[in-house]
């Protein structure tokens, strides 16, 4: 018992911790000075890809500090709480996504959103989160490698979200949340048959999705791909200019605010979606490595707390938010230069929008709450 007194006064005290913890708040300082980098990076490029439009980037800093706010909240739930609720936040997200599918607001061709009083929430992107709690949770009280019902479980667990949300359509946030699901089935391990089974079970599922779940435009977007020259005025118009945007920009770049395919709007959705190809015009390709090395910073620190992580939950959690951060940033650099069809994934913290801001920085602060709720000496923090 004194000895327990002793510790819980150290800790109070702030001696014993680990780099990265905070006397009073659970913050990963390491993670957050790398995050604040990056959004300061965002706005600065932001201003130029939006014509500087300084009402644009004072709005995005607005949400950016909000996303902050909400990180730190975030930050100080226990692990263990989360794990306990995994069950009821999947519940509630599935009814939520099944309000969009029967009543949900329509807007420029998708119905993604739900219609509460004041303002409009969509569902899906709060689903970027529940998925892989859910699926940690699941693995985390089962025995490892799962079993091949557990496996079986699991997918079922995915795909019922994944199709909902491909229906409204949003193919790229459905994709995202099928990664962050299947990135902890693999965490948890998966015996050489099951991984088989799992792989034959995937090419009947694609020739389904393509035939059943994927719109015209969709196909069209991955036929495209293959060949953008054959529609240079339609749907391969974007990859395209994106493509010019990119190579113009040669080793250094035009300057800042000195990007023409932007600036005299040849390369729609420049501040958005094909955002890195602004960066890569006016920056050339040192400011893109520049930029990939603050992701990698992220990405590293986001492994770190993986691999130091207590419970089995916590690295199964982590996990799958660090890779799917890592997805995110793939799929948009891929569809910018024409290595991947376009599926409207937004650049992390760089593009411009709120909502995906304040879910991805909400999944940040799950992995501070991972990283520095940690059992001490026998006591709980």
């Amino acid at each position: 018992m004194a000895n327990q007194d002793f510790v819980r006064q150290m800790d109070i005290h702030g001696f014993g911790r680990s780099p990265g913890f905070s006397m009073r708040w659970h913050v990963d300082f390491v993670l957050l000075g790398f995050l604040l980098l990056l959004c300061g990076a965002g706005l600065f490029i932001l201003y130029s890809a939006t014509g500087q439009d300084i009402s644009v980037v004072i709005r995005q800093a607005t949400y950016m500090g909000i996303s902050l706010v909400g990180m730190l909240i975030v930050a100080q739930v226990p692990p263990r709480i989360l794990m306990q609720l995994a069950k009821w936040f999947y519940i509630v997200g599935v009814l939520l996504l099944l309000a969009v599918l029967f009543m949900g607001v329509s807007s420029k061709g998708a119905q993604r959103w739900v219609q509460l009083p004041g303002f409009r929430f969509q569902p899906s992107e709060v689903i970027k989160l529940i998925m892989p709690i859910t699926m940690a949770a699941f693995f985390a009280k089962r025995p490892l490698p799962p079993s091949l019902k557990d496996v079986v479980f699991s997918l079922v667990i995915i795909a019922v979200p994944v199709v909902l949300i491909a229906k409204q359509p949003d193919l790229g946030t459905a994709i995202l949340i099928g990664a962050s699901g299947v990135f902890v089935l693999l965490l948890a391990g998966l015996r050489k048959r099951i991984m088989t089974f799992v792989l034959c079970l995937a090419i009947p599922s694609i020739y389904g999705f393509w035939h059943f779940f994927m719109l015209d435009y969709q196909k069209r977007r991955v036929l495209t791909f293959l060949n953008p020259e054959s529609d240079p005025w339609g749907a391969g118009w974007n990859i395209i200019q994106s493509t010019i945007a990119i190579g113009s920009g040669g080793l250094y770049g035009k300057g800042w605010l000195q990007g023409t395919q932007s600036h005299l709007d040849f390369l729609p959705e420049s501040h958005t979606d094909f955002i890195i190809a602004v960066v890569a015009e006016e920056f050339g390709l040192m400011g893109c490595l520049i930029l990939l090395a603050l992701y990698t910073l992220i990405l590293g620190r986001g492994l770190f707390i993986t691999l130091n992580a207590q419970t089995l939950f916590g690295r199964l959690l982590a996990g799958s938010i660090t890779l799917t951060f890592f997805v995110y940033i793939f799929v948009n650099i891929g569809m910018v230069s024409g290595l991947l069809p376009v599926v409207g994934v937004p650049l992390p913290m760089v593009s411009r929008g709120g909502t995906s801001l304040v879910t991805l920085l909400a999944g940040f602060g799950l992995l501070m709450s991972i990283h520095t709720h940690r059992t001490f000496l026998g006591v709980s923090r």
